[in-house]
């Protein structure tokens, strides 16, 4: 394969395998209230199964990465979607909410080896601003299932009730294991070892790594913001702002044109400007549209509008920070690439099962929790570009 010129299946698919745990929330947020009352739970229950898919996403970053540097990716990603798709037919079944928590702590398991080979396999081929490119491209594909899921989130869960949203991510993952099998290998030849204590010392070793810690700070609050807005939205607007299910999922959808606009004008504009340049830029838009959200929201201003546009503009920051930082941190790792992608995902979204436990706890019927986060998640990315990335220039 070209490492210049990928063929647009190739980056479709890879778009979609790291959309992977966006669709497990997506799809899955606007049901929740809905899933709420036809159990009988309280917000903070319903909460906790978003929290146990956080947890299984995180625990899944750490399985899939350094034995796919062992083994390799197909047969990773062909084992993960597996466990995709055995699970989300479970929970078609269940009936409880402790069913569906650990049902969606399978999921999480599952859905992590598509979002971290798909990265891993980018690393494989491309380097630096090539490889945020690739990156940027594929999160235009990604940033469908959050413009899309939503809405069929809500509207499956209206017409048939939430089991089918179950039902459809079990279809999905049906599809890509089919897709999944015309994908080359793309693992270097020379392996590392599976042993835990070499993984162990791999991960060490790039934690220790500068070129890899001052990046990943930044993508980490990166995503801490967008995960406020999944993990929060649907209860800020549907019950404290009074917004319907399928109104909830069009503004959805609409706050998620912000990244895929961001990803555009990464994809484009990168070999350009450079990694540097718009690391800067979606930094100081996260700090500015953060702050704004929660000054909006602490100022008792509560209006959908001045919930959805500081996100719009937050996620837009985002999506030129991600792709670029993640390249910037897995570009000195050519033959630890997996576990090196591991650790992007698996602390990211241990802290992000804990965020969405915390925001469900203290959940007031307003958007200050969730606007608190994204000006501190704004914050941190601001300072960590200023501090650590640019300060060392």
């Amino acid at each position: 394969m070209n490492k210049q010129v990928s063929p647009l299946w190739f980056t479709v698919l890879l778009g979609v395998l790291i959309a992977l745990p966006a669709l497990g929330t997506d799809i899955y947020v606007p049901a929740m209230p809905a899933l709420a009352v036809g159990l009988g739970a309280d917000v903070a229950a319903v909460q906790f199964t978003l929290t146990t898919y956080f947890v299984g996403l995180a625990a899944g970053q750490l399985l899939w990465g350094p034995l796919s540097d062992r083994y390799g990716r197909k047969p990773l990603l062909l084992l993960g979607l597996g466990a995709l798709l055995a699970a989300s037919v479970a929970g078609t079944l269940v009936s409880s909410v402790a069913g569906v928590a650990a049902v969606r702590l399978a999921q999480g398991l599952g859905a992590s080896s598509g979002a971290l080979l798909g990265r891993t396999i980018v690393r494989d081929l491309y380097a630096h601003e090539q490889a945020a490119r690739m990156l940027a491209r594929m999160t235009i594909v990604f940033s469908v299932v959050p413009i899309s899921a939503p809405v069929c989130g809500a509207l499956l869960a209206g017409a048939f009730g939430w089991p089918a949203v179950f039902g459809s991510v079990a279809l999905v993952a049906a599809l890509l294991l089919a897709a999944v099998l015309a994908l080359p290998e793309t693992a270097p030849a020379k392996r590392a070892s599976a042993h835990p204590a070499a993984i162990a010392r791999t991960f060490a070793a790039i934690l220790a790594d500068r070129r890899f810690f001052s990046p990943y700070l930044v993508v980490f609050c990166a995503h801490m913001g967008v995960l406020a807005w999944i993990a929060n939205s649907s209860f800020t607007l549907i019950r404290g702002l009074g917004v319907s299910a399928l109104a909830y999922g069009a503004l959805f959808a609409v706050v998620m044109l912000g990244q895929i606009t961001g990803a555009w004008a990464s994809s484009r504009l990168v070999l350009r400007l450079g990694i540097a340049r718009l690391l800067r830029l979606g930094a100081l838009l996260m700090l500015l549209s953060g702050l704004t959200a929660a000054a909006l929201a602490w100022g008792g201003v509560a209006h959908w509008l001045a919930v959805t546009l500081p996100f719009t503009v937050l996620l837009f920051g985002t999506a030129l920070i991600v792709p670029n930082a993640t390249a910037a941190a897995l570009s000195p790792f050519p033959a630890s690439a997996g576990a090196a992608s591991s650790l992007i995902g698996s602390i990211g979204f241990a802290v992000a099962a804990l965020l969405s436990t915390l925001l469900g706890a203290v959940f007031d019927g307003t958007a200050r929790p969730m606007a608190t986060v994204a000006a501190a998640a704004g914050l941190g990315a601001y300072l960590f570009e200023r501090v650590l990335i640019r300060g060392r220039a």
